[in-house]
């Protein structure tokens, strides 16, 4: 006789008090709309991308000195032996680049371009991002109170932004820069440039951003947890910052990242202009307007600062966008 199969037992279905604790034990992990926006902005690889150049321009600029070291040059060292005395050009194919000048050197006075680069991303990056630092700070403190207490207080500041968006920028700041005087508040020659170029930059780019802060502060101070602090009887200033401010932080740093590359080409074409930094300080305008007259003879040195301005602001631009789509993913392109 064969003997008799076992029948597989059947296992026995899970209580609720088993499934509720099955369920509590996967932690639920809450998220901050700054973890939102970070894990929206890794998968733009081109916002990445963007930001690891403008990461390394910075890092660049800073380091400044010990990169020109450690290359050997440096950005006031003239190199008159690597000229051709007849046509004031660098000697050698490609503006005279070798081992030891890594991007040429500079006609008439053979100065290493690398390092004259490298120097003119300081130069660069503190007037686009001061600059941008002076116009979010005016304009967000005058874009809030003008859409937070409206009335006349709104219209004069409404009014004021009409007026500088109708100035010529550009015209005015070419005067205002070359009638400043050597020193000033304790600076002397580029820094008194630097100090107003920033200044004037910034001041006349802050209506952008008071435009912008108080649309949305138009829109803010309608939502219901501002009726409701009200209501509890918290004050303005209460009001604007601890309410307000806190949401108007991701279009301030949106239009801030947009603001930056603009402010660079502005301060490129002042010194390219020649009212911007005056040599022998670097300036990436500065050398486009010296090569000029030699892109001819040496296109090299005219191509190699042009790249470097078009790579930073695409760069800007890059990172900007993404940080755009990051913090507001239903807004348009």
């Amino acid at each position: 006789m064969t003997a008799p199969l076992h029948e597989p037992t059947a296992q026995a279905a899970p209580s609720a008090a088993e499934e509720v604790a099955a369920v509590e034990g996967k932690a639920v992990q809450g998220r901050s709309l700054g973890r939102i926006a970070w894990e929206r902005l890794k998968r733009d690889k081109l916002a990445l991308f963007g930001g690891a150049v403008v990461l390394l321009l910075i890092l660049v600029a800073i380091l400044a000195p010990f990169i020109t070291k450690l290359a050997g040059q440096d950005p006031d060292v003239h190199h008159e032996d690597l000229i051709d005395p007849l046509f004031s050009t660098p000697i050698g194919s490609y503006g005279g680049m070798s081992g030891e000048h890594w991007l040429g050197v500079e006609p008439v006075n053979g100065r290493d371009i690398f390092a004259r680069i490298v120097y003119g991303a300081r130069i660069s990056l503190l007037v686009g991002f001061a600059s941008a630092m002076v116009a979010v700070v005016i304009g967000t403190v005058l874009g809030v109170l003008a859409g937070y207490f409206g009335g006349w207080l709104d219209a004069a500041i409404s009014r004021l932004m009409d007026l500088l968006l109708s100035f010529p920028q550009l015209l005015f700041i070419i005067a205002l820069v070359s009638v400043m005087p050597n020193e000033m508040l304790g600076l002397t020659g580029t820094g008194v440039r630097l100090f107003v170029m920033i200044l004037v930059i910034g001041f006349f780019g802050w209506p952008y951003v008071g435009r912008v802060v108080r649309g949305q502060t138009l829109s803010l101070r309608e939502r219901e947890y501002v009726e409701a602090a009200r209501s509890l009887g918290a004050g303005r200033f209460y009001i604007l910052f601890k309410e307000l401010l806190p949401n108007l932080v991701a279009p301030i740093i949106v239009y801030m990242t947009m603001m930056i590359p603009t402010n660079i080409l502005t301060e490129a074409a002042l010194s390219f202009l020649g009212v911007g930094v005056k040599p022998p300080t670097s300036s990436w305008g500065d050398m486009l307007s010296s090569a000029v007259s030699y892109y001819e003879a040496d296109p090299m040195y005219m191509v190699i600062p042009g790249l470097a301005i078009f790579i930073t602001v695409l760069s800007f631009n890059l990172f900007g966008d993404g940080v755009r789509d990051a913090l507001d993913p239903k807004g348009s392109r």
